[in-house]
């Protein structure tokens, strides 16, 4: 009975198959580990051109004059901190890291929410798909990117991109199925085009629903930063699994809080950005 479990189980298949996709897709896993590794650094090297005083202070002031100063002031407190913790460049890979992975789950996230909120049937098939996405845990992301993408930030990203996807694309589905169908048939009866009735009309209605799977999919993001340390993905997560498995609580517990800093960061001001509002509007 037990030569037969063993032989009939799902390891029995999963391995061949792993094994098949390793051997004959490799070059492919190889272009996206390139184009991965290419897009983290520059995006790292972007970040840590200047020096911190200099990137703080250019924030700031961008962000006072695009934005408005309480957003500009917290933005210098919570990169500041990063600073003051002797963190800076782990938190500038950290947060290198969940911008691009958030990037790129919205680009992967908010078509497809358009579209399954145009179509039941497209939404009926992405549901269970969104079910079981949000209920495995987070670490178990890590594995086949691990197995095809061996360590590295590459296989942290991917884990990353994916378990950011499906509050971004669950909330950006309810935002559009929430737009009222009155404001559709007016811009229908005006002659208005169907792009013009998405961007005009529906986006305006639903943004404050979208703003909210964008804030998920960040603090989705940076759920996946500690166990991305785990990978070799090195940055904040990479200092608390340090300051863990060395028992330097300090260490940990600045990481931890630097990492609270950066999702502070990435929050506000993204909100921002996205709500639009001028200088002294925004909350």
């Amino acid at each position: 009975m037990n030569l037969a479990v063993t032989q009939y189980s799902p390891g029995a298949f999963l391995a061949p198959a792993v094994d098949w996709l390793n051997q004959n897709l490799h070059p492919l896993f190889a272009l996206i580990s390139v184009v991965v590794e290419a897009e983290l650094n520059a995006a790292e090297a972007s970040l840590l051109a200047m020096p911190h005083y200099g990137l703080i202070a250019a924030v700031t002031v961008v962000v006072a004059l695009l934005l408005n100063l309480r957003i500009a002031i917290l933005c210098a407190l919570t990169l500041g901190f990063c600073v003051l913790t002797n963190l800076w460049t782990a938190a500038m890979q950290t947060l290198s890291l969940v911008s691009v992975s958030v990037v790129v789950a919205v680009l992967v996230a908010f078509p497809r929410g358009v579209l399954a909120s145009r179509s039941r049937r497209i939404e009926g098939v992405i549901r269970p798909a969104l079910d079981i996405m949000q209920t495995v845990p987070p670490w178990v992301y890590l594995i086949p990117a691990v197995i095809f993408f061996s360590l590295g930030r590459v296989p942290a990203l991917i884990a990353t991109v994916v378990y950011g996807i499906p509050p971004m694309l669950r909330l950006t589905t309810l935002a559009f199925n929430q737009v009222p169908h009155e404001l559709i048939e007016l811009g229908q009866v005006i002659g208005a085009p169907k792009r013009s009735i998405l961007f005009k009309i529906e986006m305006p209605a639903a943004k404050p629903t979208i703003l909210l799977g964008l804030n998920q999919c960040i603090l989705m993001s940076l759920a996946m930063v500690v166990l991305a340390g785990l990978v070799g993905a090195g940055g904040l997560g990479a200092e608390v699994t340090r300051g863990l498995t060395r028992m330097e609580m300090g260490l940990g517990l600045r990481a931890g809080l630097s990492i609270v800093a950066v999702a502070l960061f990435l929050d506000r001001l993204s909100r921002a950005a996205f709500q639009g509002n001028s200088r002294s509007g925004v909350r």
